[in-house]
């Protein structure tokens, strides 16, 4: 094969109530690789565009080669001359799932090149590989999204998941204000243990938010979205959190809260109309006070991981 390109989008890890558990992945944006035959036995990573000198071309070291390479040795082709060109088109520490997009399109470009041996649900575990090379912990709900696409419940400390249902209509509003929060420095605030009334509130809150997607009940979703627990913790780490959020309410957001880690917060809208000006609020607070700031529009993106 000459070369093929994949793509692996971005996501929103945790949904708020869904804390290491449920993720949902979005059209844009996202990491590209490029993977063709090699000049030498084994993986090499020959080029990485867009990551300012931050990543590794050592593919132990490299969170889409980990992944990759994990599959190779499954697959028994290790010694196969492959070369890796890595498009880093995703933010570092975002709250999108950058690592999560890389390791995707790491073991989803190995099976696209060697015709699919493995079903996308098969490729879960090697991307995972990868995941924990940048993370350290074992989560999937920024790596599932990423690769099945739509928005995934998954079995704590597991990789067992169920798909959810995403009403018609429903549109996701992300913002990354331009500053950067380390995954670890977002974790490592986070209290130990939670009051057995906060754990009933949150639970119904989960509970509520779940069977709000089942049955396409927007209202309540809206009741759902509302976390208690980790969201009081993080959000003191973004600027003018609790203006943004509430300019969101305001314009008609079901609900606001933080993607993933942080610093991208995002807010969930019932049509495309109410979602663009949701964005236009949430921007112009950050603007205000001279933050930077990208934003996307998306609706859930079911498709996951795709061949270009």
């Amino acid at each position: 094969m000459s070369g093929i390109k994949v793509f692996a989008p971005a996501s929103i890890g945790n949904i708020g109530v869904g804390f290491d558990i449920m993720g949902a992945a979005i059209n844009n944006p996202g990491d590209e690789i490029v993977v063709k035959k090699g000049a030498a036995p084994g993986l090499t990573i020959d080029k990485i565009f867009g990551d300012h000198g931050r990543l590794s071309k050592e593919v132990e070291k490299n969170t889409a080669g980990k992944s990759a390479l994990a599959l190779m040795k499954y697959l028994g082709k290790e010694e196969e001359p492959i070369s890796f060109e890595i498009y880093k088109k995703m933010p570092f520490s975002s709250g999108l799932g950058s690592s999560a997009a890389s390791a995707v399109a790491g073991a989803f470009a190995i099976n696209e090149y060697f015709k699919r041996p493995l079903s996308k649900p098969e490729l879960l575990p090697f991307a995972m590989e990868g995941e924990k090379l940048a993370s350290g912990a074992f989560h999937a709900d920024n790596v599932g999204p990423s690769l099945l696409g739509g928005i995934l419940l998954f079995e704590y400390n597991s990789l067992y998941y169920q798909r959810l249902y995403s009403p018609e209509g429903l549109t996701l509003v992300v913002i990354h204000p331009q500053i950067e929060i380390l995954t670890s420095e977002a974790r490592a605030i986070l209290k130990s243990e939670i009051s057995l009334k906060s754990h009933v509130e949150q639970s119904a809150n989960l509970g509520l938010f779940i069977t709000g997607l089942m049955k396409g009940d927007f209202e309540c979703i809206g009741r759902g979205l509302k976390d208690i627990i980790i969201e009081p913790q993080r959000s003191k780490l973004i600027p003018f959190f609790e203006d943004v959020k509430k300019s969101a309410i305001d314009s008609g957001a079901l609900g606001c809260s933080i993607s993933g880690a942080g610093p991208s917060m995002f807010a969930i809208a019932q049509n495309t109309f109410t979602a663009e000006r949701i964005c236009n609020a949430m921007v112009e607070i950050f603007s205000k006070n001279k933050i930077q700031t990208t934003s996307y529009i998306s609706p859930i993106n079911n498709e996951g991981a795709i061949l270009l």
